[in-house]
């Protein structure tokens, strides 16, 4: 069984407080993150939000790499970003949506076949998975020349 760690220390009030983020493997060490970063626009450091983006983009750039090759297409690249939809909703502020935009450059393949595993890979990518049903998904593909 493989585990994953990833750690948050906050220190103040919600809105003048300010934060730091961590994975065990060191692609986040103690990056920063606070309220105006969160619910604003422009101030560096990240956002939980981003970070499910993020998670979610990569996510599905392997699912579809996999989906792609169970149909013997061996994909140059897979360029996804993942744009979050952070709402306030009558229960709270709520992740309600995810659009994943991907690019893939997969020569001579067919188009039909390149969509059918973008579904696939929607529907299965472990992030997918763990967003879904509450989350809508929406998926955009661009195929490459």
């Amino acid at each position: 069984m493989v585990k994953r760690t990833a750690s948050a220390r906050w220190e103040g009030s919600l809105k003048d407080g300010k934060g730091v983020v961590s994975t065990e493997r060191q692609a986040l060490s103690d990056n920063p993150y606070n309220f105006s970063g969160r619910f604003e626009d422009g101030t560096a450091g990240t956002n939980p939000e981003e970070l499910i983006g993020a998670a979610h983009a990569a996510c599905f750039s392997m699912a579809f790499s996999a989906e792609l090759g169970k149909l013997d297409i061996t994909p140059a690249s897979v360029a996804t970003t993942a744009t979050v939809d952070f709402q306030k909703t009558d229960a709270g502020m709520a992740v309600v949506g995810i659009h994943l935009e991907t690019t893939v450059t997969a020569l001579g393949a067919d188009k039909a076949a390149i969509e059918a595993a973008s579904q696939a890979a929607k529907a299965g990518c472990p992030i997918s998975r763990l967003l879904s049903p509450g989350t809508a998904i929406t998926l955009a593909v661009h195929i490459a020349a």
